[in-house]
């Protein structure tokens, strides 16, 4: 039974410790990565390779990247969110400097199309940022709609920076204007599972309180102040094989850790 794990590692030179470790004791099938924080010739590739994983990268100087570990083959690997005609472009319709997508197909024998993404964080609300994450998120939902035409298991996995509910933030009143959690944000997110797309998290793991991110001011890990903005998104051929999912708090809890921890999912053999 695969499975499928994302995390935000917030700078994988900064973390690689904590995911080489990580990466040793839970040992996750597929690992899918964003804010890498580095361009592809600085991913550190040789240690995760001596753990037993393949690498596809899609990276960026300083800012964002995604990245997908791999104990179960990878092929097919594209980077860049495609836009509607199938180039992968910007929301202005020119190239998309931001390395926030990355796509392959992993299982072998029993093929699992994954995505690696790292959504606009879209703040300040009132500012083109938001405009940006908006036509963003129109972007993933035209693309995921095709995805989800295909004959394929898909998951789209990771930081998607969208508390879909409030129930998924510590304090709704005062995140209402925050770009995570406005109406704009949380209705594009609804859309993605109108497609027919499964929230695995929200669906095993109901109750609000669920976080997966803690900021690292004020003590929000110490006093469980968080989000839930990493989540896994399960087209309907690999939600018929959704076996458990959940949230790895360990990592957080670490020290110099990510902000973010891991979210995974458990997925029964075809």
């Amino acid at each position: 039974m695969p499975t499928i794990a994302t995390w935000n590692v917030n700078s994988i030179k900064a973390r690689l410790p904590a995911v080489l470790s990580w990466l040793e004791q839970a040992r996750p099938d597929v690992a899918l990565l964003q804010e890498i924080k580095t361009v592809d010739d600085g991913f550190p590739v040789e240690p995760i390779e001596d753990l037993g994983y393949q690498c596809a990268v899609h990276g960026q100087k300083t800012y964002n990247g995604v990245a997908i570990l791999s104990r179960i083959g990878l092929e097919d690997v594209s980077r860049g969110l495609p836009s509607p005609d199938g180039e992968a472009e910007g929301p202005d319709g020119m190239p998309d400097e931001q390395a926030r997508y990355i796509e392959a197909v992993v299982g072998g024998t029993a093929p699992l199309r994954v995505a690696s993404i790292y959504l606009p964080n879209g703040n300040p609300s009132d500012s083109p940022k938001f405009t940006y994450k908006v036509a963003w998120m129109d972007r993933l939902r035209a693309h995921a709609a095709r995805l989800v035409r295909l004959d394929e298991a898909v998951i789209l996995a990771g930081d998607y920076n969208v508390c879909p509910t409030d129930g998924d933030v510590y304090d709704p009143a005062g995140w209402a204007d925050d770009a995570l959690c406005r109406p704009e944000s949380r209705e594009r997110f609804r859309g993605l599972l109108h497609l027919g797309y499964t929230d695995a998290i929200a669906v095993r793991h109901p109750r609000p309180g669920v976080y997966t991110f803690w900021d690292y001011q004020g003590g929000a890990w110490q006093k469980d102040n968080g989000l839930r903005i990493d989540h896994l998104l399960l087209s309907p051929l690999a939600a018929d094989r959704l076996d458990d999912a959940g949230v790895d708090r360990g990592p957080r809890g670490q020290p110099k850790a990510s902000d973010h921890t891991p979210a995974w999912v458990r997925l029964r053999d075809a």
